[in-house]
Formats: C-alpha cells, sequence, structure tokens
C-alpha cells in the first residue's frame, strides 16, 4: 500500500504523513514515511533542484515506495510531485495505490511558509519554487482531494477516511 500525499510547500504534507504513520503504528503496523527531502539526503544529496534532478528523486521514490509495498509495509510519501508520469507509474505499477492532494490557497502557504521558501522567493534571493515560477501542474486522478484552507485539526480529520480505505 503506498499513500501518495501531494502539495506545495506548507500545505500539510508532512504533518498529515507523520499522523497518519503514527495512527497506523499504533494499530502495529508496519510503516515508513518516504519524504523527498529525506531521500534526497539518503541518496547523499547527489540531485540538484533541476527538473531533471527533481524527476530522477521522484522515481527513486516511486521505485522505492512500490518496493517496500510489495514486502507488505505501508508506505506513505509526502512529495511534491510535480510529475503526472510519475502518478500515472505509480497507479499502473503500485498494487494498492492511493493518492491525496491537499489544495491550499497561495495565501495560506506564503502566511505558513515553514521553510522559508516563499519569503526567500519574494524576495528574490531564489528561484524555482513551485507554485510560483515554477509551475505546480494538478495532481493526475487524486482519490481524495483536501481543501486546506483551515487549522490543522482540519487537516488531521482526513486521517480516519484515509486509514479506513488502508486497513479496508
Amino acid at each position: 500500500m503506498v499513500i501518495w500525499i501531494i502539495g506545495l510547500s506548507g500545505s500539510g504534507k508532512t504533518t498529515l504523513a507523520n499522523h497518519l504513520a503514527s495512527a497506523l503504528r499504533s494499530k502495529n503496523k508496519a510503516v515508513v514515511v518516504l519524504d523527498g527531502d529525506v531521500i534526497r539526503e539518503i541518496f547523499g544529496n547527489d540531485l540538484g533542484y533541476s527538473m531533471s534532478d527533481r524527476f530522477l528523486n521522484a522515481n527513486r521514490i516511486c521505485n522505492l515506495g512500490k518496493f517496500l509495498s510489495e514486502q507488505n509495509i505501508i508506505v506513505i510519501s509526502p512529495i511534491l510531485s510535480l510529475f503526472v508520469e510519475n502518478q500515472e507509474w505509480n497507479r499502473e505499477n503500485i498494487n494498492k495505490y492511493y493518492q491525496v492532494y491537499i489544495d491550499t490557497p497561495m495565501d495560506d502557504l506564503i502566511k505558513r511558509d515553514s521553510k522559508g521558501l516563499y519569503k526567500k522567493y519574494l524576495d528574490g534571493s531564489i528561484k524555482d519554487v513551485a507554485g510560483m515560477d515554477l509551475e505546480f501542474p494538478s495532481p493526475y486522478k487524486s482519490d481524495l482531494i483536501i481543501k486546506n484552507s483551515k487549522d490543522k485539526d482540519y487537516l488531521l480529520s482526513f486521517s480516519n477516511t484515509i486509514i479506513d480505505y488502508i486497513l479496508n
């Protein structure tokens, strides 16, 4: 089982992923969270942020997610997921795949800005920020779309829906 959680920086992907992982572990389920930044570190930060490097990192996560799910491990991937090709590949190659899109208004993302990306972009100190100067295409065929313009409790209220899907 792979839960692919898509959203821009600050949308709540990692918050939801970690909450789901904790809830599933409390039910004695084997769970791993494959976060894009962590995968970069595991592979020795050998990739930059060009589109080709981003695509390669996403491919790594897809393949690793498939491999782990075939070992009966529940995989939760909070990922930017810029490429529809990865989402299509997951649907075609992963036995049990569930895609969640956290759709958050840009104004809310800029207010949250936990990594400081939007501030740096708006200050002109960085570029290639997804949702700003880097296109963020609408996710392909999401199973669940969460309109996240509310608080953390609202976001986490969708956990039961996702857990019910996983366990059934």
